[in-house]
């Protein structure tokens, strides 16, 4: 049993075939008025390895001039962003203990090929919000540390259906995905892994 630290909880299996299906069907809506694109890192321009996109009031994004942010439109359409659809406002409030909707979903696709590295996830102003994370599609390993980039680390895998969320002590644990493992769900027909990130951005 690993031990999490404070204020982190793994939610193995949350979610049955079923809602998981119906989620990859939302994800597909989502995607087809706010198409994925491939975010940069800033000051450098660098791609990510990831391509995403968002629903919600706000949505996050970086670019090479502006760094990362919240803002209400998508950056290449330059339209809102979608609604967040009930059934992931249901998760939010079965598990994140938190009496104000997020204001944001952030969705990441991983090809079989993609990481993403250690970070926090800081540019919210209400730090006291958790983040809820949904795993959809073939398992990852995920890691998760202290608040220095330094700390130790530790890792477990996510399959699809997990819940983690990120709250309390551990709202702003580094934490990232180290690797892809192919052929291990059948969810998403041409592989891969979905991530939804839901998030409260202002108090």
């Amino acid at each position: 049993m690993l031990r999490l630290p404070n204020g982190v909880s793994h939610r193995p299996d949350y979610l049955d075939r079923p809602r998981q299906q119906a989620l990859v069907d939302i994800v597909r809506s989502i995607v087809a008025d706010a198409p994925l694109f491939v975010p940069v890192m800033p000051g450098t321009g660098k791609p990510m390895s990831v391509r995403m996109t968002n629903c919600g009031p706000l949505g996050w994004v970086t670019d090479k001039e502006r760094g990362y942010r919240y803002q209400p439109t998508h950056p290449v359409t330059g339209k809102p962003w979608p609604d967040i659809p009930v059934e992931l406002l249901e998760i939010w409030n079965n598990v994140s203990g938190y009496d104000k909707p997020p204001q944001a979903c952030l969705v990441n696709f991983y090809s079989d090929e993609a990481r993403m590295g250690l970070h926090q996830d800081k540019d919210e102003q209400d730090l006291a919000a958790p983040v809820v994370s949904i795993s959809l599609g073939n398992t990852c390993l995920f890691r998760v540390g202290g608040l220095g980039r330094n700390d130790r680390t530790l890792s477990f895998k996510l399959s699809s259906g997990d819940v983690v969320v990120l709250g309390a002590e551990g709202r702003l644990c580094f934490h990232g995905v180290d690797k892809i493992y192919p052929s291990t769900s059948t969810l998403l027909k041409n592989g891969g892994r979905i991530n939804l990130t839901l998030r409260r951005v202002t108090p």
